[in-house]
């Protein structure tokens, strides 16, 4: 492990939590969210840590890191979630052409964001049509289980696919830079460790 494959795991946890957070409250940390939406448009930033704009634009996904990998902290709900994306990450690698739909989607919607704003309904709408047409057909399925006073809610359901669609652009990001899932496992101390250093502002 190192820090930038902990900050990309950490985009990973931050985007699964945003989602869950809409699922089950119909809200989300805002500030967490615009980071994690603005990272889906950076494809070619020069630094992992470029790719959410700071390391405070992590600190839900740290914080969350932490705490899943925490025994007393973690919550099951959302680790099922960071699993699924990882597989669904790997079904995503193995299909061209819906890979190639997804970033030309992006990069239409780069357009819309430029336009309307990053937290525009035209761009919220356009991601989740986008997380639909491609991630939804690939399995395994991402389940978000929460409230369904929310989750009837069209405008909050798009909310919840384009979280998700930030999800697997840091699953995509992890599987780049080296990441793999048995490192969670094998060094989870050390990812603790790294995850509290960039928090406290600490090189480590």
């Amino acid at each position: 492990m190192n820090e930038e494959r902990v900050l990309a795991l950490a985009g990973l946890f931050q985007a699964s939590t945003l989602a869950y957070q809409l699922a089950n409250d119909g809200r989300c940390d805002e500030l967490a969210l615009d980071a994690s939406l603005a990272s889906v448009f950076r494809i070619d930033a020069p630094s992992v840590v470029g790719v959410y704009g700071s390391v405070s634009g992590i600190r839900l996904g740290l914080r969350t890191l932490i705490g899943q990998l925490d025994e007393n902290g973690r919550d099951m709900a959302i680790t099922r979630m960071v699993v699924t994306v990882m597989r669904l990450e790997r079904s995503l690698a193995h299909r061209k052409d819906l890979l190639d739909h997804l970033q030309q989607g992006i990069l239409s919607t780069k357009r819309q964001v430029d336009h309307f704003g990053l937290n525009s309904p035209q761009v919220y709408s356009r991601l989740a049509e986008l997380y639909a047409s491609t991630l939804s057909t690939l399995r395994p399925r991402v389940m978000v289980t929460g409230n369904p006073q929310w989750l009837q809610q069209p405008v909050l359901v798009e909310r919840v696919r384009a979280s998700l669609l930030a999800a697997v652009r840091s699953a995509v990001l992890w599987r780049q830079i080296g990441g793999r899932q048995f490192q969670l496992l094998l060094h989870r101390r050390q990812c603790t460790m790294l995850a509290r250093g960039l928090l406290t502002g600490t090189t480590l």
